[in-house]
């Protein structure tokens, strides 16, 4: 039931190629649901599973996962995809919304479009991740609107933040400094000038793919694990040199049914003298290391 609901929905709360504006148009001409209509529909679905009822109070929610994305535009980040992300995290709302609880779905509804709108950023606010424990994504959504002015915080904001979240000291100057580091591309932008291009790690990172002792040491451990690989296949009877050679190390790559056709064996047969022969081939390359 719940994957049907997630599959309906998704072709319907897209936002189509005509833009956001239109969208947002769309939404909020939606009638906005009394309580009795919405208990209604939501003990229609949870008691009967009907995904149409479901349908309506997605739809006459979508005004409210709006607002709420509209919260998070500081990010930098597209509005239209926070919308979308929420639209997700309301549809897993809709889905375990027990309305014998006696709470509007609205309620129970925001912390699921929350943490969709939540992960969509930390996946995608940064190429390097910012946030990798629970008290680091506490201060990535709330150390910006807590600071009482742009520059470095002071001793006494810190230890006031931390007393707040319930984190460290440690923990918000580390923040407040991966959320004032930006990214810089690997090569220099193309309209850069010189500076600039010594910035661009391009520029002082080495590139060891060409270094002669590098491209020595590779080229043997290539012809070395050849060798090893050659021996340990002269252990293996014919057939199965043959089967491995066809199935693994040719360019076009035999099926078990064309062996099966030319062993006069069946498919599976050919299945299990592969599988033997390989692990055969593995004890011999230990034996060869």
């Amino acid at each position: 039931m719940s994957n049907a609901l997630t599959l309906n929905f998704n072709t319907q709360l897209i936002i189509s190629d005509h833009g956001l504006d239109s969208y947002i148009y769309a939404v909020k001409s939606i009638p906005i649901l009394t309580v009795e209509e919405e208990r209604e529909l939501a003990e229609r679905f949870y008691k009967k599973g009907n995904l149409e009822a479901a349908r309506q109070l997605v739809m006459s929610h979508l005004r409210f996962v709006l607002y709420v994305a509209n919260s998070y535009r500081g990010y930098g980040l597209p509005l239209a995809d926070l919308v979308q992300e929420g639209n997700i995290g309301l549809m897993k709302a809709v889905k375990r919304f027990n309305p014998t609880l006696g709470v509007r779905l609205v309620s129970f509804a925001v912390h699921w479009i929350r943490a969709e709108i939540h992960e969509y950023i930390l996946r995608n606010w940064r190429i390097v991740k910012v946030v990798t424990t629970k008290a680091q994504r506490k201060l990535f959504f709330n150390l910006r609107s807590m600071k009482k002015r742009l520059g470095w915080m002071s001793y006494q904001e810190v230890e006031e933040i931390a007393k707040d979240l319930g984190v460290s000291s440690k923990d918000v100057l580390e923040m407040e400094k991966r959320l004032s580091m930006q990214d810089i591309a690997f090569d220099a932008p193309v309209d850069s000038d010189e500076e600039d291009d010594i910035f661009a790690p391009v520029s002082y990172l080495e590139d060891h793919r060409y270094d002669p002792a590098m491209v020595i040491e590779r080229n043997e451990w290539e012809e070395q694990g050849h060798g090893q690989l050659q021996r340990a296949l002269a252990k293996l009877d014919k057939r199965s040199q043959d089967i491995l050679q066809k199935r693994w190390l040719n360019e076009e790559k035999a099926t078990l049914q064309e062996l099966a056709e030319q062993y006069q064996v069946s498919a599976e047969r050919i299945r299990q003298i592969e599988n033997n022969a390989i692990n055969k081939l593995k004890k011999n390359m230990t034996l060869f290391a």
